[in-house]
């Protein structure tokens, strides 16, 4: 297994050529799931006493298993929050994992978490977060999440001895992303959620706070704002709610780990005002700022508050806290302990690029928004649920019931045409069942938009 010999050679050399091959393709198969029993029909036994040979299980994976994958980075994928990794970050995510480095510590991995400071200078300095300020990447928003409260519950419990045996509370509101109220169940902290789907202004929070409980004041620690929801692209009021945690003197998050990407868009920039002002951010740099998966990210104002949170103790630990080994260690910074040097091909892309083509390549992102709210308002089938919010965009068909867009994104999936699917926009007390598209990929034209619309017809 760990011997180099001709059959190892000539794999690599498949490799090389599969990844070359699929770096340099256009407009890759959007790709279809299947179900595991159809796979398993297709591929038989792979894991087998024997094993079944590199030659026989890559031609497996070639022929079945990677066209039964959605690809994320395909011009007509508007689903979810896609990706679309610039050729070079794929190409160094090659490197990475061949470099074999273990990211946890600078000792082990001094010069690839060397690359990775680099690219989070960058990040840090479209925050506006004053001097001090830093961050470290994660395997997502949810992570980063996590690991910006568990930081903020134990800084919170380091204020006084009470605290220590209440159970937390934070605030956000419903419009926020599911990572934040699964986050709070592994943190163990109470998630009050203020009820609005839009933009969670100031005075709403504010009033949501006078309204608690003797009891729940004292257990609230932290707010989470959005800087950007997933669902709909909205940033709170994020200049307000910074006044109100400093009054307060509660932790003030931002999860911007979808519109953060927009912080480097000149034309959006200042609906972020107030993000300066944050204990913590989150930014995934695997989905705007197009880096491969896993890459996310958070920012820290007082990335000491974060050390004293997470830096694990250890007998055979102790070398890398030693002077010989001084450096950045990531793992004291977030949850994770072991970890890839996740942000090097975030490094590499940025290095090969420069920052001002990532500014185009985001503003385009936003153009497309406006493109297809444009051509919604004039297609008499469709029309717009809200207007488009950074790269976001809810429309509606006239007429539709919630199976209608349900078979509607099935069909069009199966034709290998394009992957959008419906979500919820909350009027009133009830929810309604709409379409989003999400823009990610500089690549998608106004014409594969018009495509999609008119399919709706």
């Amino acid at each position: 297994m760990h011997k180099i010999d001709i059959d190892l050679v000539n794999m690599t050399l498949d490799v090389m050529k599969y990844a070359i091959d699929r770096i340099s393709v256009t407009e890759p198969k959007i790709g279809i799931p299947q179900k595991a029993e159809a796979l398993k029909a297709l591929v038989g036994e792979t894991i087998t006493e024997k094993g079944i040979g590199g030659e026989v299980a890559f031609n497996l994976w070639k022929e079945h298993l990677m066209k039964a994958n959605v690809s994320i980075d395909h011009p007509r994928h508007l689903a979810f929050v896609p990706a679309s990794p610039t050729r070079a970050a794929i190409m160094f995510d090659l490197v990475t994992s061949a470099s074999s480095i273990h990211g946890a510590y600078w000792m082990e991995g001094a010069g690839g978490i060397f690359c990775e400071n680099e690219a989070m200078k960058w990040i840090v300095s479209l925050t506006g977060l004053p001097k001090g300020a830093f961050g470290v990447f994660t395997s997502g928003g949810t992570a980063a999440n996590l690991s910006a409260i568990v930081t903020a519950r134990e800084y919170w419990r380091s204020l006084n001895d009470q605290n220590k045996v209440e159970k937390g509370l934070i605030i956000t509101s419903i419009g926020a992303h599911s990572s934040i109220k699964a986050m709070a169940k592994v943190v163990d902290v109470d998630v009050l959620l203020v009820d609005t789907e839009d933009r969670l202004e100031a005075n709403a929070l504010q009033s949501t706070i006078d309204n608690l409980t003797i009891q729940q004041r004292q257990r609230l620690f932290a707010i989470v704002a959005t800087g950007g929801t997933t669902n709909a692209g909205i940033i709170d009021d994020l200049d307000g709610i910074a006044v109100i945690c400093e009054k307060e003197q509660l932790w003030f998050h931002i999860d911007a780990a979808y519109g953060g990407g927009a912080l480097a868009a000149d034309s959006v920039r200042h609906l972020f005002k107030g993000i300066e002002k944050a204990d913590s951010i989150t930014i995934d740099p695997h989905k705007w700022m197009f880096s491969p998966y896993d890459c996310g990210a958070v920012i820290y104002k007082n990335p000491e508050l974060a050390k004293k949170a997470h830096s694990q103790e250890g007998s055979y630990l102790d070398i890398f806290k030693d002077e010989g080994a001084h450096g950045f260690n990531p793992s004291d910074y977030q949850i994770q302990l072991t970890r890839r040097v996740r942000g090097l091909p975030l490094w590499f892309s940025l290095a090969t690029h420069g920052t001002d083509r990532y500014k185009v390549a985001i503003e385009r992102g936003l153009e497309l928004a406006q493109i297809a709210g444009k051509l919604i308002q004039e297609k008499p089938h469709v029309e717009l649920v809200r207007e488009p919010s950074l790269s976001c965009v809810l429309y509606r068909r006239i007429g539709w019931k919630p199976e209608d867009y349900t078979h509607w994104t099935y069909e069009n999936h199966k034709k290998g045409f394009a992957l959008v699917t419906p979500t919820k926009w909350k009027k009133g007390q009830t929810y309604e069942t709409v379409s989003r598209f999400c823009f990610i990929n500089p690549d998608t034209t106004e014409k594969d938009i018009e495509m999609i619309l008119d399919s709706m017809k």
